[in-house]
Parts: structure tokens; sequence; C-alpha cells
């Protein structure tokens, strides 16, 4: 059965009485006392994130996954609905499982994560930048750009967050999917 010394960034894990996906990790082997692995993992059910610490030698329990290109179609009430690359196929899942529902526009390309042992889809992982255009932004005041101040802007799927002040209506953006948040001006 595997053990710590298999932990790596990615890895599905059962852990009480719920399936975890490690995000980082670090060996450390102190100067008194034994080994440990200190991890951070996020819950694949809730998307919380949780440190924890697993005994050097200490077992685990891997879970198999498949990841799956699909390409994001539309959302309605009853969900998100996705189409399989490969065959073609539709699935719709529910808004819970996306971590950034507010960052999919029609059309973008996503991994699907699914637990190979009964097909049930766990997770959606979005590209790490979206290339969205602002709909909506107040306009910016000349001299303004000296300060880090922001302001809010509307994007073409309707999420708001915060940019720089030039930023204007119109413009095409980089938007990081882990925090929302503005990265730089979309290059042409």
């Amino acid at each position: 059965m595997p053990n710590t010394s298999d932990i790596r960034n990615g890895l599905c894990i059962k852990f009480n009485h719920d399936l975890y996906q490690i995000v980082q990790f670090q060996h450390v082997k102190p100067g008194k006392g034994a080994a440990f692995v200190r991890t951070k993992i996020r819950s694949l059910t809730t998307g919380k994130v949780l440190e924890n610490t697993f005994p050097a030698g200490a077992k685990i329990d891997p879970v198999r996954v498949e990841n799956r290109k699909y390409q994001f179609l539309y959302s309605d009430d009853t969900g998100f609905h996705f189409m399989n690359l490969d065959d073609y196929n539709q699935i719709f899942l529910p808004e819970a499982i996306i971590p950034m529902p507010g960052l999919l526009k029609e059309g973008f390309e996503v991994n699907i994560l699914f637990n190979a042992d009964d097909e049930t889809p766990l997770t959606v992982e979005l590209p790490t930048t979206v290339e969205l255009e602002i709909t909506y932004t107040e306009p910016g005041v000349k001299g303004d750009t000296a300060t880090n101040s922001t302001k809010p802007a509307t994007l073409e799927t309707g999420m708001e967050i915060q940019v720089p002040l030039f930023i204007e209506q119109g413009e095409r953006i980089r938007v990081n999917t882990e925090d929302a948040k503005y990265v730089e001006r979309a290059k042409s």
C-alpha cells in the first residue's frame, strides 16, 4: 500500500471520508523527533483547502482519477453543460464543483477530473488565465495611473472584478482563474 513517500502535487487521496487533492507538500526532517509530511489538501467535494500533517511512512489511500478535455457549452437552471471533445457526449454539472463559474465563457476548453472507479465528475480545472472583454466600466481619469487604485469592471460573462484605473470599456484583459484578479491587458 502506498505511503507518504508517494505523495506528489495533484495526487488524489481518500482521507476522513472525503476525496482530497494534494495542492502542496513538504517533507520535514526536524533535528529532534520523527520526520513528517506537511501538506495542503483541497476537498474535491467542497473546494475547501486544509492543512494536514502526516507522519513519515503513514499509509495513504490514493484514488484513481482520469483527466478529460471538455468544452463549455452553456449554463441554465439545471447546471453547466459541457461536451466531451473526443466522443461529443454532453454532461451537465452543478455549480458547486466549478471553482470560478463566473469566468466560464461559451467555447472555453476545460479539464474535468473523473473518479475512474465510478465515473463521477470530481472537479473542473480551468486554465490558469482566461481572456475576457470588459463590457462596462467607468472611464478612467487622465493622470490616475500613478497609484495602485482599482475600479469595478463587468466582464462579458457578467462577473464583476477590480481592474486598474487605466482599463477602458471594450478592452480585452487576462484574468487569473484562481482568485478572479486582473493580470494584464490581452496582447492583440
